[in-house]
């Protein structure tokens, strides 16, 4: 048997009914005698906010869950209890609202000693940025919102009829928070309220003082604003138009914003006079500007079409500022019924989840498809004016705008943003870079959990931190998971590079010190020392020395220069008179006699085919140098005289020689690692007689020393040597 339509909604509104009573009576007993942290009684408080959301158009389910939220407190298993009398629906939204209730409780406590990173104090346009993010991110499902936003405004309305004082931080949250997304959905009813309320609490000289101003010329005012409206609304009739003329209710602090942002007196704000037309077609709404601006004398920059070019949540209106006989500013907005449902409350006057039956909210299908972030963000941020059909709701269930964000709170409830997926150590990172390194535990909710533990959306986060100390190598092994912040990763890497540079600095410092000791000359500072050896800093010259980059005899004939030289052709004379080219037993052909002693440089090993030059020293011969070595340049700058043409000779079968050479090697620390790139060498048959190894936080720096017959045969060898487990790099020194 099938029930007519008429009799059909009577029962669906019997039942909502009954779902809003026994909702009501569910939560009485426990409820009834509570107070909030207000002064204000919850039940009453929840009446108020059933009472609000009705007005609006709220559905039934969201007036019922002004007193589920309340009830949540006071039970074990409240959302298994919840659903069993109520449905799953109700019960999310109820624990859902009842979260972002004690999130904002938090956030208010702590906004005026909130901090950001690096300690620096968190501005209040910051913090209600964050805060903002965080009701979006929080807010799956849109009814959460309009709960909060009544909650907010029952809370206002309570301190004003109370007189209570109203702490700051509350009101200002209001104006900056709450107000502002009464807006993007466009509930103009609760945004103008919510905004003079939070006004009048947070500056109330300047607000006694514009109501002052609006009262002086009232009675005045408003007899020639009745005159206007029966005139106008008489000349539309006389048109066949059926128009309801009102006058627009005087919102203070929306003028205090023109006055502040126009830098305009009282008496320049035009909207002081203002009506409203409301008409029944849009072809009508044109029709009485026609007729407005026929009569009255326009303001060409004040006029504003909405209809045309709708606001971005969606608002339509025609704005136009016209002057009267003796010059006063009269606003005028026009605009359908449907346009002025929609502004006074905006998403809340076409959505009602059961009410609305098949279709929603701009056509959208009212199931709990739509219950998504998606749909919500593009609501709330009104990114998108029209929602339309099936397309959108294939893509509801799929990735949110803010799915790669998450937003969680410190102790003192400063709001942090953190990527998807991220750790208590990418949080800690985010306070502080110092906290991270630190880092050693935390607690999520006053819970410890493991600290490669992926935080949730409003979850607080405690980092347990020792006095001293620094990451953890483990931190930056992608397998493990303990970061995904690209920035807490850089900011461990650059730790660890730190300490290397450290520890290279360190021995630089020692060696060069343990030199002038040797020489007797401690007293000399090493900041001039490194200056007059051409580095910016006495930090510059140990690190180049702990990288065995740069010869401490440098330093030594700084500081103990040799006796003068003799001149170049008095010395070439003496030393290379009648010489002819020789082959030295190093294997190198030089220009000298048959007594000529040559040596091979320790500076920098060379080997054939090294491109080489010779430098005769005093009293040891000519010392061969790659001509690329550091140590050579520095010699050839300040006695290029010196300096001679070298080249190797030929070596053929048994009498090839050989040429120590050092190998450097960074590379993961492991064991076996010595005896792997051991084996590399012995299997290309090369003589190792060298080795110096250091580990400094898991990092093995290895230098080998060994013997080849030329430079060629070790660039094959060092490839192979990269290619051995954990090794980094491989070169020649």
């Amino acid at each position: 048997m099938h029930l007519p339509p008429v009799m059909l909604a009577t029962a669906d509104a019997a039942e909502q009914a009954e779902t809003l009573a026994k909702a009501r009576a569910f939560a009485d007993p426990l409820i009834a005698g509570e107070t909030l942290d207000t002064g204000e009684n919850i039940l009453v408080h929840a009446d108020a906010v059933a009472a609000i959301l009705a007005d609006i158009g709220g559905s039934v389910a969201m007036q019922a869950a002004s007193y589920l939220v309340y009830a949540c407190p006071h039970l074990n298993k409240p959302e298994e209890v919840i659903a069993k009398a109520f449905g799953p629906n109700l019960a999310q939204l109820a624990m859902q609202t009842n979260q972002l209730v004690h999130v904002q409780r938090l956030s208010r406590a702590a906004e005026s000693k909130t901090q950001g990173a690096d300690n620096t104090p968190l501005s209040p346009q910051l913090q209600t940025e964050n805060v903002r993010k965080m009701l979006l991110a929080f807010s799956r499902d849109l009814r959460v919102v309009m709960l909060r936003l009544a909650s907010r405004l029952q809370t206002l309305r309570h301190f004003a009829a109370t007189k209570l004082p109203v702490p700051s931080a509350l009101a200002s949250e209001s104006l900056q928070v709450f107000a502002p997304l009464a807006n993007r959905l466009g509930i103009w009813q609760i945004k103008w309220e919510m905004e003079d309320l939070s006004f009048r609490f947070l500056e109330p000289a300047t607000y006694k003082e514009i109501a002052r101003l609006l009262d002086e010329k009232r009675a005045e005012r408003e007899r020639y604003m009745v005159e206007l409206r029966q005139r106008l609304q008489q000349a539309l009739a006389s048109q066949g138009i059926k128009a309801s003329v009102e006058g627009r209710p005087k919102h203070i602090y929306s003028i205090v914003r023109k006055m502040r942002g126009k830098s305009l007196a009282f008496d320049r704000v035009f909207d002081i006079r203002a009506l409203r037309v409301v008409v029944p077609s849009v072809a009508d709404c044109y029709q009485v500007l026609s007729w407005v601006h026929e009569h009255f004398a326009p303001i060409a920059e004040e006029f504003d079409d909405y209809i045309a070019k709708p606001k971005a949540n969606g608002y339509q209106s025609l704005h136009t500022v016209v002057r009267d006989v003796d010059g006063g500013p009269i606003e005028v907005q026009i605009r359908t019924l449907a346009m002025h449902e929609h502004a006074e409350h905006g998403v809340a006057a076409h959505w009602a989840y059961k009410e609305a039956g098949a279709k929603g909210y701009a056509g959208i299908s009212a199931n709990s498809e739509y219950d998504t972030k998606i749909a919500v963000l593009r609501q709330l941020l009104a990114w998108e004016r029209d929602l339309s059909g099936a397309a959108q709701q294939g893509n509801a269930q799929s990735k949110g705008l803010f799915d790669d964000r998450i937003y969680v709170l410190t102790p003192e409830a400063a709001v942090v943003e953190l990527p998807q997926g991220a750790t208590p150590i990418d949080f800690a990172y985010t306070v502080h870079t110092n906290l991270g390194h630190r880092c050693r535990g935390a607690k999520v909710d006053g819970v410890m959990v493991p600290l490669s533990t992926p935080l949730a959306n409003g979850q607080t986060v405690e980092i347990t931190a020792i006095k001293e100390g620094g990451p953890s190598r483990d931190w930056l092994n992608p397998e493990l998971a303990y970061l995904a912040s690209p920035r807490a990763r850089a900011k461990v890497r650059a730790w660890f590079n730190a300490q290397i540079s450290e520890e290279t600095i360190s021995r630089g410092r020692e060696a060069v010190e343990k030199l002038l000791q040797r020489l007797g000359r401690t007293v000399i500072r090493l900041e001039d020392l490194a200056s007059q050896l051409g580095f910016k800093s006495a930090d510059g010259l140990f690190e180049v020395v702990g990288k065995d980059e740069y010869s401490l005899r440098n330093i030594e004939v700084l500081l103990n220069p040799p006796e003068p030289a003799l001149q170049p052709d008095e010395y070439f004379q003496k030393k290379f008179k009648g010489a002819v080219a020789r082959k030295s037993p190093s294997g190198v052909l030089v220009v000298g006699v048959d007594s000529l002693l040559t040596q091979l440089s320790r500076c920098c090993k060379p080997a054939p085919p090294d491109a080489i030059s010779g430098f005769v020293t005093r009293g040891k011969g000519v010392s061969i140098h790659r001509q690329d070595c550091s140590n050579f340049r520095e010699l050839a700058s300040r006695h290029g005289e010196r300096v001679i043409d070298v080249r190797w000779g030929e070596h053929k079968g048994a009498d090839a020689s050989v040429y120590p050479v050092d190998v450097a090697v960074e590379a993961f620390d492991r064991q076996g690692l010595l005896r792997d790139i051991s084996e590399v060498f012995a299997k290309e048959k090369m003589n190792v007689i060298g080795v110096q190894t250091q580990s400094v936080k898991g990092t093995a720096w290895m230098t080998f020393t060994v013997e080849i017959s030329d430079a060629v045969t070790l660039n094959k060898v060092l490839g192979s040597v990269r290619g051995v487990k954990g090794v980094r790099a491989a070169r020649r020194r």
